[in-house]
């Protein structure tokens, strides 16, 4: 494997669109959602560990996380962990983990990608990663990867691309935030945008650079402890100095100020489990289009459902057509499937009425 090669798992969510399954004592990274005997976390980290050797590959996470990390990951080294003292927004946490990687290897080139995701196809996912290894090894360039869109989705945000750049890797003209249905649909029509995987890579002195050309604040902040990375006061300076970094996510910060952005097709099926709708559609069905977790089912004239329970829970149901139903310890879930956006909306509400202690 590449020594140069690094990795960071963005693992710090709470995936609040998946309650009751996902809680911020236990989120949906550490579930295994899809039934294949691993969680999300651990098939990620496999997954990486093809090509990117497992003492490279970083965990950032809260700090609530950290032995649910390390329970789960039996590869990773606690000083592989990178804690997050307080919720920042991605751009804090890449520069920090960047600014690891750096002392550690001026030569390292780095990919950061969400610890949640569903990537079939191993193999292409590791080719697609390696060009853009390959490309800004070479470059001053900071890359993404864009996934082909097959519908008009108002869940994913977009990169629009210049039509007239190269066959392979194309330069990005702008990232544009979720679309309604009839935006999205223009977006199809136009042909040069693809969905936005949020899987980014480059070499550790560009996202640098980038960060002290267009974040000079946040930069000074966390460059004062280079000194300090990487050793026992590491953790000292954090505790004293993250809170103070302003709250702001990658894109903002980095994405939407700099001009050597390229994104290169994905040629792998991707979707990034963020609802159960997502979920949905990468599960076995049953002959009316059910997909069912855990649960026995007596089910009639009930079509198009996503049912989770606890093993062996009976579920009965009549009439019930594109709907969730999840059943976790004292919540019951039954919500439509076309409102699934709202259930994070529904938890503050659950939380304001019943209470945390409830849930």
């Amino acid at each position: 494997m590449n020594k140069n090669y690094y990795a960071v798992i963005m693992a710090g969510g709470v995936g609040s669109r998946f309650w009751p399954l996902s809680t911020q004592g236990y989120p949906k990274q550490f579930h295994d959602l899809l039934g294949s005997g691993q969680t999300l976390i651990q098939k990620t980290f496999s997954r990486l560990n093809r090509f990117i050797p497992k003492e490279n590959i970083l965990v950032l996470t809260n700090e609530r996380y950290k032995e649910l990390v390390l329970e789960q990951l039996v590869d990773v080294k606690e000083d592989q962990v990178i804690l997050e003292p307080a919720r920042r927004n991605t751009a804090p946490c890449v520069l920090y983990a960047s600014l690891k990687i750096l002392k550690k290897n001026p030569n390292a080139l780095m990919l950061v990608a969400p610890s949640d995701h569903w990537i079939e196809d191993e193999f292409t996912f590791e080719k697609n990663i390696k060009r853009c290894f390959e490309e800004c090894a070479q470059k001053e360039i900071l890359m993404t990867l864009g996934v082909k869109p097959t519908f008009p989705n108002t869940g994913y945000g977009y990169i629009e691309f210049k039509k007239k750049s190269g066959v392979e890797i194309k330069k990005v003209r702008q990232f544009r935030e979720k679309p309604d249905y009839e935006t999205a649909k223009i977006f199809l029509t136009k042909g040069n945008f693809l969905w936005n995987a949020g899987i980014f890579v480059w070499g550790v002195r560009s996202i640098v650079n980038a960060f002290q050309k267009f974040q000079p604040e946040l930069y000074t902040l966390f460059a004062q402890g280079m000194e300090v990375y990487n050793s026992d006061n590491e953790s000292d300076f954090i505790a004293e100095n993250y809170e103070k970094a302003q709250d702001i996510s990658i894109d903002y910060a980095i994405l939407e100020h700099a001009k050597n952005i390229h994104v290169l097709l994905a040629g792998f099926d991707w979707n990034d489990l963020g609802t159960w709708g997502s979920l949905y559609n990468e599960l076995e069905k049953d002959g009316n289009q059910n997909a069912i977790l855990n649960a026995k089912t007596l089910l009639t004239n009930s079509n198009r459902n996503i049912i989770k329970t606890g093993p062996g829970k009976i579920v009965v149901m009549e009439g019930l057509n594109d709907y969730i139903v999840v059943d976790k310890d004292n919540i019951l879930l039954v919500y439509p499937k076309e409102k699934e956006q709202d259930i994070k909306t529904v938890l503050v509400s659950v939380k304001q009425k019943l209470g945390d202690h409830l849930i």
